[in-house]
């Protein structure tokens, strides 16, 4: 991984940028990451493309993108969709220190990137989240998303009283190689709800999650398709909340 400003560290992190249909944002959203990594990170870093099952160009630029920067990009294509699927994938083949993914729209201000992944090279966490409802964050989206966000948050605290992060679908999140063993397995979700899964079933291992508060701005040509990713959302917490872990 070729990255001067981290040339005396040992540790490493992959970045993972899950995609379907991106062949508009990727390239510009991969620049941009790269950039920020090349003068910002202090580890030895990689940014990995999961593709999803693309139907238009977008696993062509992310060949294209690895072939122009060797060691700091890669990509990996899977033949069916699903967010969690592309993640669970990604996190389980890499033999990074630490993993973490983002959005392909960088909805999060990437200045937040550094302060979400310290605590876990350091040892203090093994996940780590961001989040838009901590005291601190700044969200910019439309109302509407904002009351969703807001009940759904709520419906997972009622339906899991001894949950202490505040926001389950946050697309920025870390893992330690210990957390990605010990978790990633055993999410059932291939989805959306890979998020609130994974953050439950954390918690419910003992693990602390570390939550950094999110400077976020929505997505207008976002392709989540708000009530059926509601509704599965629903029937997920469900599952987790009737099933024990690694079942």
């Amino acid at each position: 991984m070729a990255n001067p400003i981290a040339a005396q560290s040992s540790k490493t992190l992959d970045v993972v940028i899950p995609v379907y249909n991106e062949e508009r944002d990727l390239e510009p959203s991969v620049t941009k990451l790269r950039d920020f990594l090349k003068q910002n990170c202090p580890y030895r870093w990689r940014i990995v493309v999961a593709d999803n099952a693309s139907t238009d160009r977008t696993l062509e630029i992310a060949k294209a993108l690895a072939r122009e920067y060797p060691g700091e990009v890669t990509y990996i294509h899977l033949d069916q969709k699903g967010r969690g699927r592309a993640l669970k994938q990604a996190w389980l083949v890499s033999d990074a220190d630490v993993v973490c993914y983002m959005d392909v729209d960088l909805s999060t201000n990437l200045n937040h990137l550094m302060p979400m992944v310290d605590p876990l090279f350091a040892g203090e966490y093994h996940v780590a989240t961001g989040s838009r409802l901590m005291p601190g964050a700044r969200v910019t989206r439309q109302f509407k998303r904002e009351v969703i966000s807001r009940a759904y948050n709520l419906i997972v605290k009622l339906m899991f009283p001894r949950r202490r992060f505040s926001d389950a679908q946050c697309g920025f999140k870390a893992l330690s190689r210990q957390a990605v063993k010990d978790l990633v397995p055993y999410i059932q979700d291939n989805c959306w709800f890979f998020d609130s899964e994974l953050l439950i079933r954390a918690e419910q291992q003992g693990y602390k999650i570390w939550e950094v508060p999110v400077e976020w701005i929505e997505d207008l040509d976002s392709r989540v398709k708000i009530i059926p990713t509601a509704i599965e959302d629903l029937k997920g917490l469900w599952r987790v909340r009737t099933s024990k872990f690694r079942e």
